[in-house]
């Protein structure tokens, strides 16, 4: 079947179905922005009979449902029909133009070259544009709305158009009545009759190239799914920011008289509070975005098709898939975001205990933001059941196969569909391991090439660290205590950078994570470029610290630092002994068996 078909349409009949109503825009389609240059040239190259290229529209009444606009400044009438027969895909820039230069009465509202807002009504010097096609654009002008042309910062006119007596003593044809170019043509034989045979003349020439102009259309037919609408539309419109997902929807969901960016960002007008504010509450959860929301309740609509289908014996690929894809929440239906927009909410808002239970507490140190989206919508069914010991420990296990798996980079939409069924089924079924938990492995030498605290598994291994109660070198407390206090905190090298340059260790290998700890920056102010061995006396023997080697060690410890090799500054000791610690730490967490570790050679690969 066919969902498109090409033909041509004459220019004065779009314009009066695009008055009428019949022809507007999805709300989707961002506003008119062409300046006074670009409305110009198409008036040139309409009048000299130019292509100016196809103009795309949809048939409405089809699976692609969208709330519909008027083209920029045609006058809303409430007496005419709320919704159109066809809606402009490609070419609202041209067709707006059209539009309003040529059968709209009042100004055009353009810009200038500086971007500045005018508005500007267009005519053409008659006796100008006779010279020839090619004087076309010296002829066309542009005036202020009072209908002069000023000079002079606008104290001297230069031109009077302000009356149309004006115009016909000017000899000056304004481009409003293109279309309809008689009623002018009676005024100038009552006025300037001398004038008729130019101006009969100027109309074989210029005004039938206008009222006979044939714009190519394709028309896609209603029959086009709303997926392939998004994807023509974004292909078409190659010079304009790509529309996401939320944008979609919204105007999807305004069709329905519900309004999606209110329920998302909030509306002081309307008194709707804001959704993502809401969410916003847990700081982990700052940076959660529209499409992550509609992932979670797409994901859940569509696992509770696939039980159903489940339920009914259908059999293979007749079973709804579990979808986080695009095209899936496109065709969300308005119902489904209803029922499990709030449920989602409170999904994500577990979610965010769920991680501040395993020590992520901001966004800023999440690994993944991409993985917030499954677990919420999981969370959304199991709701406090998560802190039951056994379903803890599998969502726990899971998460951690993902972060040091390093499994949601990328595109991700098919992994966080599997998982919210595979996660589900293995917790209340105890059925087969979700394929994350299975596909997730970690490479002893991976702890060789972390160097980016971008990282996901960077931060993850961060996090475990801390988890594990690391206390800071100089404040008598540990890392997760001083963070929630807001002292200044970074990551540093524990064998200082200075040092190990000095004694000639590649940085491939002493800018590793193995030679890396989370500490307060007055510790690391201490420590400098000394050798460990001296910083660490330094450390003891502060008057605000005092401690003695043994209490010391014990705070080495919270870090998986061998402390005896700190003190002796063996280096290749401590990155062995401190790599086995950080594997071991990162088997617990994932279920894995940790393999024997070696000293990185100079020529392994960094991290960028």
């Amino acid at each position: 079947m066919s969902t498109f078909d090409t033909t041509k349409w004459p220019l004065p009949d779009i314009l009066g179905q695009i008055v009428k109503y019949n022809i507007q825009l999805p709300d989707f389609q961002r506003g008119w922005v062409w300046d006074d240059e670009h409305v110009r040239s198409l008036l040139v190259s309409v009048a000299r009979s130019f292509p100016v290229g196809a103009v795309m529209l949809l048939e409405t009444g089809g699976e692609a449902r969208f709330q519909v606009r008027p083209l920029e400044n045609v006058p809303f009438d409430k007496d005419m029909p709320p919704t159109a027969g066809l809606l402009i895909l490609d070419g609202q820039q041209r067709l707006t133009t059209l539009t309003q230069v040529l059968a709209l009465k009042g100004t055009v509202k353009t810009k200038n070259d500086k971007d500045k807002p005018i508005e500007r009504h267009y005519y053409f010097d008659i006796a100008t544009a006779l010279e020839g096609p090619e004087r076309l654009e010296d002829a066309l002008i542009a005036v202020e709305p009072d209908r002069k042309l000023k000079t002079n910062f606008g104290r001297d006119v230069v031109l009077d158009l302000s009356t149309p007596e004006l115009e016909y003593t000017n000899f000056y044809f304004p481009c409003s009545q293109i279309m309809n170019w008689a009623d002018w043509l009676q005024g100038l034989n009552q006025h300037n009759p001398s004038k008729l045979s130019d101006f009969l003349s100027f109309q074989r020439k210029v005004l039938d190239a206008f009222n006979s102009y044939q714009l190519p259309i394709i028309k896609l037919t209603k029959e086009t799914s709303k997926e392939a609408v998004c994807l023509v539309f974004e292909k078409v419109n190659t010079g304009g920011v790509p529309l996401s997902v939320f944008e979609l929807m919204t105007a999807t969901y305004a069709a329905d008289n519900y309004n999606l960016r209110d329920d998302w960002f909030g509306s002081n007008l309307r008194k709707v509070e804001s959704r993502q504010k809401r969410l916003a509450i847990e700081p982990i959860l700052e940076g959660v975005e529209t499409t992550d929301f509609l992932q979670a309740i797409t994901m859940l609509h569509t696992l509770e098709r696939r039980r159903a289908d489940i339920s009914t014996g259908k059999e293979g690929r007749q079973l709804t898939p579990v979808s986080a894809k695009r095209v899936a929440i496109l065709t969300l239906p308005l119902t489904a975001y209803e029922q499990w927009a709030d449920q989602v909410e409170i999904g994500f808002m577990l979610a965010a205990k769920f991680l501040r239970h395993e020590c992520l507490t901001s966004a800023r140190d999440l690994p993944y933001r991409t993985q917030l989206a499954p677990l919420a919508a999981v969370l959304a069914l199991l709701k406090t059941r998560w802190r039951e010991p056994r379903i803890h420990s599998k969502l726990a296990q899971w998460y951690w196969c993902g972060v040091l798996g390093e499994l949601y980079g990328g595109a991700v939409e098919t992994r966080i569909a599997n998982d919210v069924d595979e996660l589900l089924s293995w917790i209340e079924l105890d059925a087969e391991l979700p394929r994350t938990v299975t596909d997730a492995a970690f490479q002893p030498d991976r702890l060789d090439r972390l160097t980016s605290r971008l990282s996901a598994a960077y931060k993850g291994i961060n996090v475990l660290v801390l988890r594990e109660g690391a206390e800071d070198f100089f404040w008598k407390a540990n890392i997760r205590e001083l963070d929630a206090e807001d002292v200044a905190l970074d990551i540093h090298h524990i064998f200082p950078q200075d040092w190990c340059e000095k004694k000639g260790i590649p940085y491939k290998v002493y800018n590793a994570i193995v030679n890396k700890t989370p500490i307060s920056y007055k510790a690391n102010r201490m420590i400098g470029g000394d050798a460990p061995s001296h910083y660490l006396q330094r450390l003891q023997q502060h008057k605000q610290v005092l401690l003695d080697d043994a209490h010391m060690n014990t705070i080495l410890e919270s870090h998986l630092i061998p402390a005896e090799a700190l003190r002796t500054d063996d280096f290749a000791t401590f990155y062995q002994a401190r790599k086995q610690a950080l594997l071991v730490l990162i088997e617990k967490v994932m279920g894995k068996n940790a393999i024997a570790v070696a000293i990185p050679e100079e020529d392994d690969e960094d991290e960028s």
